[in-house]
């Protein structure tokens, strides 16, 4: 019995050290402050969302072919050769163009000798119409050969000029400098007069296209001022809104920008990667200026009609802080009522309460 006493006893004592111990750690653990994620308002920049990535393109993309069909014999040029103007791109048969230049000249012989006919016709009947040997009407007959005469000599000399200058249309050749940035006709190729044969991007004068979407494309125009930044380079360069397309893509539904680079960085070479940035739609304040500051949505915390903020004080208990709203941006806000050096709670706002003791990032 004496026994069964003692271990009783020592089981109750054992219970009671082990609900001491955890009442110690619940007391440890409700003595931990919460962890909180603040940001100082001096840090608080504007996030500039309103950004595209882009490529370089030449204002200027040629699709060039040539004047007159044939055979291609010739091709100097790959994609991506860079050429200079006057420089002889393809060449194509021109034996049937030559062809066709004599055919002209012969044309010419023929109608000027019909020409010469009808002149000395003219001549003799305009002396017997003045001998009085034949009648006016003859006369009149014989003016108009000479007239119709005189027409297809002019006619078959503009034949013959064409003819020769198809003579020189059998070399393509570049009208400026570029690089070739397609081409669509190879060697063996008869091509028709007209019909696209390579594509040529003139290199003086490069700029940005970007894809914008149909909600955003309201907000641009042209002459909106952009900052440009490419993926290789480590430059960045003013740019400037030049054309907005008037109509969507069909697929996409995107609308092409065009942003011309007055000076263009270094390096800055057609195909290149670029990223076109638009100014924000808030100004973008310095930090602690005249009381502004820029933070998340999330750190408004509003009980009533007066937007209020949670500001960390140095003995790390939490404070609300009244402020003042000023605009609003994409998931974020402007206001005013803080100094540069306050830490503004950023999440979590609707779980503290005033002067609770918190932990920040920093202190973890």
């Amino acid at each position: 019995m004496k026994s069964y006493k003692l271990s009783a006893l020592a089981c109750l004592l054992a219970m009671l050290t082990m609900l001491f111990a955890g009442c110690g750690s619940k007391d440890k653990a409700a003595d931990k402050a919460p962890l909180v994620k603040t940001q100082q308002v001096g840090a608080g920049k504007l996030a500039d969302n309103s950004s595209y990535a882009g490529t370089v393109r030449g204002r200027y993309e040629t699709n060039m072919s040539f004047q007159v069909g044939g055979q291609i014999i010739s091709r100097n040029v790959q994609v991506g050769s860079s050429v200079r103007a006057g420089d002889v791109l393809m060449t194509i048969d021109g034996r049937d163009v030559v062809q066709k230049s004599n055919q002209g000249d012969a044309q010419v012989a023929q109608a000027r000798a019909q020409l010469e006919l009808a002149q000395r016709n003219l001549s003799r009947y305009s002396q017997l119409y003045q001998e009085n040997a034949v009648a006016a009407a003859t006369l009149d007959q014989y003016q108009a050969n000479y007239d119709a005469a005189f027409a297809a000599y002019q006619n078959a000399l503009a034949q013959a000029a064409q003819g020769h200058n198809a003579m020189g249309y059998t070399n393509l050749t570049a009208g400026a400098n570029g690089v070739v940035s397609a081409i669509a006709a190879e060697e063996g190729q008869v091509v028709a007069a007209g019909q696209t044969v390579l594509t040529l991007v003139q290199t003086n004068e490069l700029e940005i296209e970007i894809n914008v979407p149909e909600n955003k494309v309201a907000e641009m125009s042209v002459g909106t001022p952009v900052t440009v930044s490419f993926w290789a380079l480590s430059d960045k360069a003013d740019g400037v809104v030049r054309e907005i397309a008037p109509m969507a893509d069909s697929a996409a539904r995107t609308y092409k920008v065009r942003v011309s680079v007055p000076e263009p960085p270094a390096g800055m070479q057609l195909g290149m990667t670029a990223n076109v940035s638009f100014a924000p739609k808030l100004a973008d304040a310095e930090a602690g200026s005249a009381g502004t500051a820029l933070l998340p949505l999330s750190a408004i915390y509003q009980d009533g009609d007066t937007p209020q903020v949670w500001v960390v004080g140095p003995d790390h208990t939490v404070s609300l802080k009244a402020v003042s709203v000023e605009s609003f941006g994409d998931n974020q806000v402007l206001v005013h009522g803080l100094e540069a050096t306050d830490f503004v709670v950023t999440a979590g706002v609707h779980k503290l309460r005033e002067g609770q003791a918190v932990r920040t990032e920093a202190d973890s």
